[in-house]
């Protein structure tokens, strides 16, 4: 026994490579359920950081949460009248465990306090949900049930700046599907049988079957005395709304979210829209929009893209000392844009900034197996957004950025109400699986001007089976793949439904692509195949 090299791996952690003695992160996860035999060792300082001001803290700060924003026995109340809470919420440090995966030093640290925040904005959201919610408070409308505003997942939280002193904006499906997607991949299966069990066909979106779901399943809290509703990403976005609109019988304003882009005449319409939006929320709150509050809030919200552009422009720099992983910058990123300003964000950029410089000052290697750098285009696959952990354990793929991540690249001008109006019709029209996935060539194709701008050599192209939009495009992107000589992997998914295309082939079809044709070898066998059908 080389009692040297396990003084060395004991205080280090072992090296993360192929050769004989390196760590092998397949080995420590049980069977079918992903979970771990024990904990991962990574060395003395970065597991104690892991137990202390990850898995301790998050467990205590969940906690304390929930007492701030309602208490213990409103969240009580959730977990017993909800499944979503249960499913998903109470075993959410999997998630952590599963997206931090084989990270060590500063990304270690700088990943973590993402989901971090992303915890803390959930939490948020769905005990304002409880405490408004009138199937957990007897029928009862009350005062917190009158001061919430909902609206629609892909409706941009900014609509709502000019009362955010008075109301809270809570988006309906964001909860209850969206968050829920990443950390649980089984628990909106429910919710796509039952929307087809009453006759819907199967091959919509399973998004928007998921969300409708929700409601044939009575799994929604009433919380809000109106809804704001739009039609993105797609006509399946329509149906659902539709069919939400039954369920929940209220006052509903649809915010129209064009399908034609970088043309006077449809962002002339767009704006007369939002503001017809203001005016519903006028006259549903009897309380008139606050110019001084947008400015106020948008100027808030700029701040965060600035410190967004710093930290692309070190993810850029192809030295490698960009301290956050794929998962946590994409998951991240897309939350805190699509949500608008909160105080979490803030909390988290000052924690992320000290990290960010010491990684560019010191010249810190982050990930320092990185063999490529790989831009992610077109819609995820939500039950398994960690796939780039496995991938950067496993061969050395570096997600340096991400589609949806890129979405929202500007800033709103509040230098006069026209200036900023348009800018606010801009920023809505750039959602999520908007712009560059049915937003015309120019945005699709806007992943060449990217991969060159962050140095990306690779290209993980999603492939969303039941999209109409991208699958139309397949053909001219293969085309152009060719033609520039990108290295490029096809990645097929059902967005919410695991079921569709597994985890498992998923990292079949990378492992043939990485043998086959980039004739490499994985960084850790351990990892080329997993039985993991079960895991959450």
């Amino acid at each position: 026994m080389d009692f040297k090299k396990l003084a060395k791996d004991f205080w280090y952690g072992k090296p993360h490579t192929a050769e004989e003695g390196g760590r092998r992160l397949g080995e420590i996860q049980m069977p079918k359920t992903g979970l771990y035999y024990h904990r991962e060792w990574r060395g003395v300082k970065d597991t104690l950081y892991y137990f202390y001001m990850i898995w301790l803290y998050n467990y205590v700060a969940m906690v304390m949460d929930v007492m701030k924003y309602g208490g213990v026995v409103t969240f009580l109340k959730g977990v017993w009248r909800y499944r979503w809470v249960g499913q998903t919420y109470l075993p959410v440090l999997h998630w952590f465990d599963r997206g931090l995966a084989g990270m060590r030093g500063e990304v270690l640290k700088g990943s973590a306090w993402h989901y971090r925040a992303m915890v803390n904005a959930t939490i948020v959201q769905f005990m304002r949900m409880f405490r408004a919610d009138t199937k957990l408070n007897g029928g009862k409308k009350n005062d917190v049930y009158m001061h919430t505003i909902a609206t629609k997942e892909t409706t941009w939280g900014g609509i709502v700046y000019p009362w955010s002193d008075k109301f809270q904006y809570v988006s309906v499906e964001m909860i209850p599907y969206f968050v829920t997607c990443h950390v649980n991949s089984h628990t909106v299966h429910n919710y796509i049988d039952a929307v087809q069990s009453i006759g819907l066909p199967a091959d919509p979106c399973p998004m928007c079957q998921a969300e409708a779901g929700l409601f044939v399943l009575d799994d929604v809290p009433d919380y809000s005395p109106m809804f704001i509703t739009c039609n993105e990403a797609c006509d399946g976005s329509v149906g659902t709304a539709i069919l939400q609109d039954w369920f929940f019988d209220k006052p509903l304003y649809a915010l129209t979210m064009p399908m034609l882009f970088d043309d006077p005449l449809v962002k002339e319409n767009c704006m007369k829209d939002i503001e017809g939006c203001w005016k519903f929320i006028e006259e549903q709150t009897g309380v008139p929009f606050n110019w001084d509050l947008l400015v106020k809030c948008i100027e808030n919200q700029t701040k965060l893209q600035e410190f967004e552009w710093e930290k692309w422009e070190v993810a850029a720099n192809p030295k490698g000392n960009y301290p956050i992983n794929g998962v946590a910058q994409a998951l991240y990123r897309i939350y805190q844009s699509q949500y608008g300003d909160l105080p979490i964000w803030h909390k988290t950029d000052a924690k992320i900034r000290p990290i960010l410089e010491k990684c560019v000052r010191n010249d810190i290697k982050t990930l320092p197996m990185t063999r490529h750098r790989v831009l992610a285009w077109s819609c995820a696959p939500l039950y398994y957004s960690n796939w780039c952990t496995w991938a950067y354990n496993c061969w050395g793929l570096n997600v340096v950025m991400n589609m949806d991540s890129l979405m929202f690249d500007m800033v709103i001008r509040t230098d006069s109400y026209e200036h900023c109006l348009e800018d606010i019709a801009t920023y809505h029209m750039w959602a999520p699986m908007r712009r560059m996935a049915v937003g015309g060539m120019h945005h699709i194709f806007e992943c060449w001007d990217y991969m060159q701008k962050f140095n990306c050599d690779m290209i993980a192209m999603y492939d969303q089976l039941a999209c109409k939009g991208m699958q139309g495009v397949h053909g001219m992107f293969e085309d152009e793949f060719r033609k520039r000589d990108i290295k490029a992997f096809w990645m097929p998914h059902a967005l919410p439904d695991s079921r569709i295309v597994s985890r498992a082939e998923i990292r079949r079809l990378i492992n043939d692509y990485m043998t086959t044709v980039m004739n490499e070898e994985p960084l850790d066998p351990s990892l080329l195949e997993i039985d993991d059908d079960m895991t959450w």
